[in-house]
């Protein structure tokens, strides 16, 4: 299974997901469907005892029940309990709610709304956008993400165009490509801002995000130019267009005086509520 963890927002509460790009499948999070059908203080035990009792009357729904890894508040990935929307749509009939039939339509739309974007990408950036503002990022900086969205994209269509793979080709480039600019590897990074699952593009300020999207455009656009012909070559892409975003930091710091690459994060340091957790937020390659 490739997994894409997210964080849909119905009615203003949380519900994680995972996208199964091998099936072509939403798993969500059982206990936050029951968080919100039945507004339940503990909704981990109001789902146990659930459980327990569709065990007792053989249901299939707790036997076929998935567990996958998905963020918890305190940033760790923990198991947790996941059913596709087919199965969902049979567990709510277990849960007497108001809510059942405009968390239907909700999860029905969800679906589609993927299979659309499959269709046509440039949905995906209208759903960022929706998503970014109903974790209150502000206007500025959600312009400046969907933009870096954009660019990290094409890039990774380039490497693509040569054959390379996601995974392990995809991570060694990028990290060159932080090392480069930023002086960090991914790891690096997030350790420095403090992070742990969450997503490091989406805890960069207005400066960080900028410089990056320089290196990966850079990147690019020197790919483009020099038509590579292994992965050494695409190495030295990657060194050559972050240099030319280091270069641009270095300057920037020196007309300043103030470092761009700083510990600030999404939750204090670029306008985002303290108590809103950005685990799960995945919209990059």
């Amino acid at each position: 299974m490739t997994e894409t963890a997210q964080i849909k927002i119905f009615e203003d509460r949380k519900v994680r997901t995972v996208w199964d790009n091998q099936i072509d499948e939403w798993y969500f999070s059982v206990v936050d469907v029951i968080a919100v059908l039945t507004d339940s203080q503990n909704p981990n035990n109001y789902w146990k005892v659930l459980k327990n009792r569709l065990k007792k009357e053989g249901s299939e729904l707790v036997t076929n029940c998935n567990q996958l890894k998905m963020p918890s508040s305190d940033g760790k990935m923990y198991k947790t309990d996941c059913m596709t929307t087919e199965q969902l749509f049979r567990l709510i009939q277990s849960v007497p709610s108001p809510k059942a039939e405009p968390f239907k339509l909700w999860m029905a739309q969800v679906a589609k709304e993927r299979l659309d974007e499959m269709q046509d990408p440039e949905l995906t950036i209208n759903r960022a956008l929706l998503e970014y503002r109903a974790l209150g990022y502000s206007e500025n900086w959600i312009n400046q993400r969907l933009k870096s969205i954009e660019i990290r994209k094409d890039l990774t269509d380039e490497w693509k165009k040569y054959g390379l793979k996601e995974g392990v080709q995809f991570a060694t480039l990028t990290d060159i490509i932080y090392k480069t600019w930023a002086g960090k590897t991914a790891k690096e990074y997030k350790a420095y801002k403090g992070l742990k699952k969450e997503n490091l593009r989406d805890n960069m300020t207005n400066k960080e995000l900028v410089l990056n999207m320089l290196a990966e455009l850079s990147t690019k656009e020197i790919s483009e130019s020099t038509d590579p012909q292994n992965f050494a070559d695409h190495v030295q892409n990657a060194v050559d267009g972050a240099t030319i975003a280091r270069n641009a930091r270095i300057e920037l710091e020196q007309k300043t005086g103030k470092n761009v690459v700083t510990p600030l994060n999404a939750r204090d340091g670029i306008g985002l509520p303290h108590d809103t957790a950005t685990d799960g937020l995945n919209f990059d390659n």
